[in-house]
């Protein structure tokens, strides 16, 4: 038996009902392989606002520094879009990172067989299927550069300054060559060496450290055609390895090949201990309160986060699994409906995968 404290940041649109579906699985894993989950509720993004006056008051960082894993919803909403950079939501994402120490994000991008319909691709282009692990720099690069406004040749002008040092390269390209060594053995860096100066440095230092994966291959793909070969060739990509914006970018649409950025998790390491897991979708404050969101890709994080942070291997491999079961019963949420299948609302599949859980 083991006793676990997780922060859950539900944050703001549909963050609570998904987190909330993510707690009722990790519920049934507590009660099936006898554990104690004790859950904090921490408030980030628009929901602290209201509250604290700021996207992340320093209570919730506290709160997370102490806890064992953090579980995150989604931040932001157009009701906070009219307030200052500094101020909006998506500040206390990048802030709850920088905080934790969180320089990795890794985000699988797997296409499951009973989805391959719904995915955009043609069966042809999948018929070597679709299992990618982005790893995203996440506390440098464009997101945290100098930014400001000033007066150019053309008037009045707004400026983000990339900048990247070679210690922040090196240390997300080996998390990206370890995973890469476990799974096919090659990384894929992604860049743009032919315009950018920080990419030219990214590419060099990349170098270095695949020097100290000799069975991992290493190729270099400029960012427009790893756009490009992600729709057209997408089986070829093992890891895919790139910096903050590029990462970002492209790992929504390695998402979208899937059939939906609502099945896909992500996780936010460094060298501490508390990992930081989220679902790669945002707030979608659209379908906020109608329980019609697909909790998967959180129930997915919540998977993640008990081998990633909580050594909890069988654990994640039972949820993985029930989902897969909820999937091939036919259940789906709006998002990923098809004729014929079993649609259901939010709850309802977080409750499946729960009882699958249970009876697993």
């Amino acid at each position: 038996m083991a006793n676990h404290k997780i922060a859950v940041l539900a944050g703001d649109g549909i963050g609570p009902e998904i987190t909330t579906a993510a707690i009722g699985v990790l519920d049934s894993v507590a009660m099936k392989f006898g554990h104690k989950f004790e859950y904090s509720f921490p408030l980030i993004g628009g929901a602290a606002i209201d509250t604290e006056g700021a996207p992340l008051p320093q209570a919730t960082i506290d709160e997370c520094k102490k806890s064992d894993a953090v579980l995150l919803g989604a931040v932001g909403g157009p009701k906070w879009d009219s307030l200052a950079g500094h101020l909006r939501p998506e500040k206390g994402l990048l802030g709850i990172r920088s905080a934790l120490g969180l320089y990795a994000n890794v985000r699988p991008a797997i296409l499951y067989d009973e989805l391959k319909n719904v995915s955009p691709l043609k069966n042809e282009v999948l018929k070597n299927g679709l299992d990618i692990m982005v790893v995203r720099e996440l506390t440098g690069g464009i997101y945290f550069g100098t930014r400001g406004y000033r007066n150019g040749t053309m008037g009045r002008e707004a400026f983000d300054t990339e900048a990247y040092s070679v210690k922040e390269v090196e240390r997300v390209a080996h998390i990206a060559f370890q995973i890469a060594d476990g799974r096919r053995k090659k990384v894929t860096s992604v860049d743009k060496a032919n315009v950018l100066e920080s990419s030219r440095l990214w590419r060099a230092a990349v170098a270095r450290v695949a020097q100290d994966y000799p069975d991992v291959e290493l190729v270099n793909m400029y960012v427009d055609n790893a756009a490009m070969q992600l729709v057209k060739n997408p089986s070829q990509f093992d890891v895919i390895l790139t910096s903050n914006m590029f990462g970002d970018i492209l790992s929504d649409e390695a998402a979208m090949l899937t059939g939906s950025i609502g099945l896909l998790p992500s996780s936010s390491v460094g060298d501490g201990k508390v990992g930081l897991y989220e679902p790669i979708h945002g707030s979608a404050p659209e379908l906020a309160g109608r329980d019609i969101a697909n909790p998967i890709a959180t129930i997915l994080a919540a998977a993640m986060m008990l081998s990633g942070s909580l050594e909890l291997y069988a654990e994640t491999e039972c949820i993985e699994n029930a989902v897969k079961k909820a999937l091939a019963k036919g259940y789906r949420t709006a998002d990923i409906s098809t004729p014929g299948c079993k649609r259901v609302t939010c709850s309802k599949m977080g409750e499946v995968i729960a009882l699958n859980v249970l009876n697993g």
